[in-house]
């Protein structure tokens, strides 16, 4: 079908909701001090401001409901949610998640009561996580999370889906659909593109390889969780040329890491016999950008009304607030007080000392402590690396701990629980290749920027 085959009408539930999404997540806004930002995060810094002292208290709230709702889920099966399927995969989830989410209630409770151990409350573990970062969160994905659904269903994903084609394959060695995949992720959230590469894996579309290196490469961090980590070092203001950093960093990454083990001993076979037919060639009558068009406007064609729309925004938010603050609250907690006060962080990050001085990286020391925290949780580096006062360093720091991309709080959770088959020998090795891989680069662009 061609684009002219549709009704104007169809056009338009393309165009305008995809523009108005590009606006808001993607459009540049300078301000008067010259600091560069995008309107979602503008809006977020609004309601960050006007609810600034209830914000911990509504994060305690939400962290607990969520702890509370995965344990009663636990306790009478999760047959009690068949009705509600967007609740049953929110509160029915693995054990290890259980805890997870217990111990981030804990946690809360602890901080904003102020009871229990200094290390816990303080203002330097607990403290930081729930009287700062949650506030950012809790603001960025009350927007985000409203307005993804004009991005990622009104036929744009399926423009560029076309579109890149003919790139996926020569350089990544991947089919064409993956390309849809990663800009879920990008757009979305990482999570989206690990669901949608075990569902096409598990359907017979990607070989095992394929689906390794997609989950594993392509599953990239969104734009909101990058502004996240952007604002907590205090370089908001750069965040076009870190967002660009980020990009560069990350391609570099994609095109070695199919071609480099663990991912390129994986086997080229399918989980099913035969793969399901799909045909990657733009027929002769279009060219790719008028049959990505074309693909675009149909997808346009089949959106629902505004009442579906602000249900799939609300349920991004719930999804966004309760899957993703406890796991932060508990695994962050944990986390900054090893590294508050232990040395286990700074052992782990010793050997990479002597490289970061041999790039005049500075305060090599203190970076050094947060390359490899990014393992258990992305947002770790930048809480450690914040009060380092290098912004040159700072800015490296966030760039890595984005580009590192798995992190077993969100993504590689998520990959060990779905079908692509991977492990977590395999999680670590790539994070740290990821991590050799792409902190040279960001060093150098960080040395041209400051």
């Amino acid at each position: 079908m061609k684009a002219r085959d549709f009704k104007l009408s169809s056009h338009l539930r393309f165009i305008i909701p995809s523009l108005i999404g590009v606006f808001l997540f993607m459009y540049p806004i300078i301000g008067d001090d010259g600091s560069v930002t995008i309107p979602i995060a503008i809006l977020a810094g609004w309601v960050e401001t006007w609810l600034a002292g209830q914000l911990s208290l509504i994060m305690t709230i939400i962290i607990t409901i969520t702890a509370i709702g995965t344990i009663w889920v636990k306790f009478v099966g999760a047959e009690s949610l068949n009705n509600n399927p967007f609740f049953k995969s929110l509160f029915n989830v693995p054990p290890v998640w259980v805890v997870t989410r217990v111990l981030g209630m804990i946690f809360s409770i602890m901080v904003y009561f102020q009871i229990g151990p200094e290390a816990i409350t303080s203002e330097n573990t607990g403290g930081l996580l729930l009287d700062s970062l949650l506030h950012v969160l809790f603001a960025v994905f009350l927007f985000a999370g409203l307005f993804l659904p004009l991005l990622l269903n009104f036929g744009l994903l399926e423009l560029f889906g076309v579109v890149l084609t003919k790139i996926m394959r020569p350089l990544f060695k991947l089919p064409g659909r993956s390309s849809i995949d990663s800009l879920a992720s990008w757009l979305g959230d990482g999570t989206i593109g690990v669901l949608l590469t075990s569902k096409q894996y598990e359907e017979g579309y990607y070989t095992k390889r394929e689906a390794a290196v997609i989950g594993t490469t392509f599953s990239v961090v969104s734009i909101t969780f990058s502004l996240v980590v952007i604002t907590e070092v205090g370089l908001a203001d750069m965040f076009i040329p870190f967002y660009l950093t980020v990009a560069l960093a990350g391609f570099v990454a994609a095109l070695i890491m199919p071609r480099i083990p663990p991912l390129s001993r994986k086997a080229n076979t399918y989980v099913t016999e035969e793969a399901d037919d799909d045909n990657e060639e733009v027929p002769g009558h279009h060219n790719v950008f008028t049959y990505g068009y074309a693909k675009a406007v149909e997808q346009g064609s089949k959106s629902t009304g505004v009442k579906e729309f602000f249900k799939q925004g609300g349920q991004n938010i719930l999804d966004m607030w309760m899957g993703v603050a406890p796991i932060v609250m508990a695994l962050g907690t944990i986390a900054l007080v090893i590294a508050e006060f232990t040395p286990f962080f700074s052992w782990l990050g010793t050997p990479f000392i002597p490289l970061l001085e041999l790039m005049q990286v500075p305060y090599a020391q203190e970076a050094s402590e947060t390359i490899l925290v990014g393992f258990a949780d992305m947002f770790l580096p930048a809480l450690i690396g914040a009060s380092i006062e290098s912004e040159m360093t700072r800015f490296i720091i966030a760039c890595l701990s984005v580009t590192q991309l798995i992190y077993m709080s969100e993504v590689g959770g998520l990959l060990l629980g779905s079908k692509v088959p991977v492990n977590l020998k395999d999680l670590f090795i790539i994070f740290l290749e990821r991590t050799i891989i792409t902190l040279p680069i960001i060093t150098l662009v960080a040395h041209l920027l400051f």
